[in-house]
């Protein structure tokens, strides 16, 4: 590489995931057949539009790599039409909205501060600005309130209920989440932005066949590139026509929203790493993985609450742990510096109903999918929360940490990156 700086600071980075334990939950590694997808020449070609349907000429191979990302998409999934071609979870949430909803409407989503996303309606996001947002919560055990969503959903008459997470430990019911969005005449969307991987695996009940709409990210633990999907089910309407928001006509709803509504030309690069990791997925190999990241995710519950920490709702179902520090004399964002020195990458969170700020919170999340995608398991698990635990029982001991860092980087030398011996 030409660019030393660029090279060096690649390096670096490369080498702080080597030799450290990533454990933020929306963080993955990905297989060298994606990173080789997404540094090829696809980069370099313009294809504003669909397969088929483009305003660029040149498109006859990238077509065939957007079908295939759209066909392997629909097959993972179960339904019946995919967009691949949003940028991030971000904007695929923002065409969601533009395609269902108008602005001032009502819509209803997970508040920030008890799990949820920004793109749920926090008020300073796109999300809670152009339209009109009413926000749901947990309840104080930090389990998903149904009734309170349903009284909330009967009196605010949302035109759209966002559900999904990126602080919950526990499964949906998307069955209870359907009834709650039929009585009062919303879509539903389900973000499964965490758990899309699980979902795949077999390892957390789908929404497909249930929610309206379904957008997932695909660099969690899907253990793709950053980009998204947006999946539902429906027939395409005549592109020359604006749709009616019916169910019917969700898949052109969708494609119109994104482009012209939204977007540009797609990155084609990113496409084709999608559709990489998507043939992964649909592995007996990646289904086993995904009910091992539940599998250690219990285990290192399980650990911590034997070292009396105080885990959200008490453990997990999933691939995330929510811990309140209080009980610790610990903050969260003392705690993520803490376990950083220590060579573990977490990140300080809100716990539902916290009394401290969201840029102090009294929270820490955690996950495993990283960690299982490198190989560890059940018995990795106890020596993980060992670290950990000692690391914030010791976060004031420089020197204490430096030396779980030490242990830890020649304890990963067993656990390679993907693509490396």
């Amino acid at each position: 590489m030409q660019d030393k700086e660029i090279e060096a600071l690649i390096t670096a980075e490369t080498n702080r995931q080597r030799n450290g334990l990533e454990m933020i939950p929306s963080e993955n590694h990905t297989s060298q057949d994606v990173l080789t997808a997404l540094g090829s020449r696809l980069t370099d070609k313009y294809s504003e539009g669909y397969p088929g349907k483009r305003y660029y000429g040149g498109c006859e191979f990238v077509d065939k790599v957007e079908n295939l990302a759209r066909d392997r998409a629909k097959a993972l999934f179960g339904v019946s039409h995919a967009n691949v071609q949003a940028y991030s979870g971000s904007p695929a949430n923002q065409a969601i909205y533009f395609a269902l909803a108008d602005p001032g409407d009502t819509v209803m989503g997970l508040e920030l501060y008890f799990g949820g996303h920004m793109t749920h309606g926090l008020k300073v996001n796109f999300s809670g600005t152009i339209y009109n947002s009413v926000q749901y919560r947990t309840g104080h055990d930090g389990y998903m309130d149904y009734e309170g969503m349903a009284d909330m959903a009967m009196r605010e008459k949302p035109k759209l209920i966002m559900v999904g997470a990126t602080a919950y430990p526990r499964i949906f019911d998307w069955q209870k989440l359907r009834k709650i969005a039929d009585a009062c005449g919303a879509f539903l969307v389900a973000d499964i932005s965490h758990i899309a991987g699980l979902i795949v695996a077999g390892a957390h009940p789908s929404p497909a066949g249930i929610a309206d709409v379904i957008m997932t990210t695909t660099h969690k633990t899907l253990r793709g590139p950053r980009g998204a999907l947006i999946l539902c089910n429906g027939n395409p309407s005549n592109p020359l026509k604006k749709p009616e928001r019916t169910k019917e006509n969700l898949p052109s709803l969708i494609d119109r929203a994104i482009i012209p509504g939204l977007q540009g030309g797609p990155h084609n690069h990113q496409t084709a790493a999608i559709a990489v990791a998507l043939r992964e997925a649909a592995t007996p190999e990646f289904k086993a993985y995904g009910h091992q990241i539940v599998k250690n995710a219990k285990r290192l519950a399980e650990n911590l609450n034997n070292k009396g920490y105080q885990l959200v709702t008490g453990g997990t179902d999933n691939h995330l742990l929510l811990i309140d520090l209080t009980n610790k004399g610990l903050k969260g964002a003392e705690a993520e510096d803490a376990l950083s020195k220590a060579g573990i990458t977490v990140n300080k969170n809100t716990v539902p109903y916290d009394p401290r700020p969201p840029f102090d919170p009294s929270g820490i999340r955690m996950g495993t999918p990283a960690l299982t995608t490198r190989g560890l398991k059940e018995a990795e698990m106890d020596q993980v929360a060992a670290w950990i635990d000692t690391a914030i029982t010791s976060a004031s001991d420089d020197k204490k940490l430096a030396k779980i860092h030490q242990e830890i980087t020649a304890f990963t030398k067993a656990f390679p990156l993907p693509g490396e011996k």
